[in-house]
Order: C-alpha cells, then structure tokens, then sequence
C-alpha cells in the first residue's frame, strides 16, 4: 500500500537547486511550518499531554491526566547535562495560563503557575498488601532457609487475616 502513495513533490518552474537549495526557502517557509513561528525566541509549539490531575487557579475547574494542549516549550535551565525545560499552556475552559516544568532530578513534573496538583500519590502501606521486603531482608531470605520458612509462616497468617470472612 505504501509503494502506491504519492511522494513527488511540485517544483515551480522558476525553482533552481543551486539558487535556492529547498523548497522550503523558496516559499520563504520553515519545515515545521506554524510550529516554528517563537522559533527566534526559542519557543516551540508542541502537543503536550497533561501528565497528572489538577486543579486551574483560574477557573478552579478539574483539568484529568491526559488531556491535551499546544504548549510552548522552553529551554530554562539545565540538570547536569539534562535540559530542563518549561511548557506554557492556555486553560481551554478560561483566560489562564498553565505552566509546568520539568523535574529530571526527581523524574517528575512541577508546576510553576496557573494550577495546583491533585494529591493522588499512591502509597502501598494505606491497602492490605503485602509490602514488598527491605534489601537485608532479601539477601537473608536467599541465604536462610530458616529465616525464609518463619517468613513464609508469618506472610500466610497475613494473608489468612486480609481475606473476607
């Protein structure tokens, strides 16, 4: 299906190769077209996907995980060697506008104006799980078959008191 798609392109006859070099600088355009317009200012448009829930200063509406805008995207600072860089967003339910930056320290997203974010962090010691064992722990339990056989009791009996009478 794909050896059947079209991939000329026009060229004018006016176009000369030597003269111009593409057929972006002849129509005077750029390859990413409006995207590029802030290109000068260091400015990017993008789609960027809201990465958690939260809560608009402006509106104070709900704006879910995974709702979609054109954000600006900016270069602001380094980590290490790791850009950091800072997205800038209009509200599509008011006037506000949202910006977030990125956290590669801490391999997250921080808010910098124009919203709060919705608590929503799991912690796994608020269920009836078990939780998973500390790095002594394992190592004993690999080299104690003992240790692993008063674990493996102890584990049961939890599991004994999580299931619904």
């Amino acid at each position: 299906m794909g050896e059947r798609k079209g991939t000329n392109k026009y060229y004018p006859p006016d176009f000369d190769p030597t003269k111009h070099g593409s057929l972006n600088k002849y129509h005077h355009s750029h390859p990413l077209r409006e995207r590029a317009r802030k290109l000068s200012q260091g400015i990017l448009v993008i789609r960027f996907e809201m990465p958690f829930n939260i809560w608009c200063d402006g509106c104070q509406n709900h704006i879910g995980m995974g709702v979609r805008y054109n954000a600006e995207k900016k270069k602001v600072g380094n980590y290490y060697t790791t850009p950091v860089y800072r997205f800038r967003m209009k509200c599509h339910l008011c006037v506000n506008y949202i910006e977030l930056q990125t956290d590669p320290g801490n391999c997250d997203y921080v808010i910098v104006s124009g919203a709060r974010r919705k608590e929503e962090r799991w912690d796994p010691g608020d269920s009836a799980q078990v939780l998973p064992t500390a790095p002594e722990q394992r190592e004993r339990l690999a080299l104690d078959p003992m240790f692993r056989l008063e674990h493996g009791v102890t584990d049961r009996g939890v599991l004994e008191r999580a299931t619904p009478a």
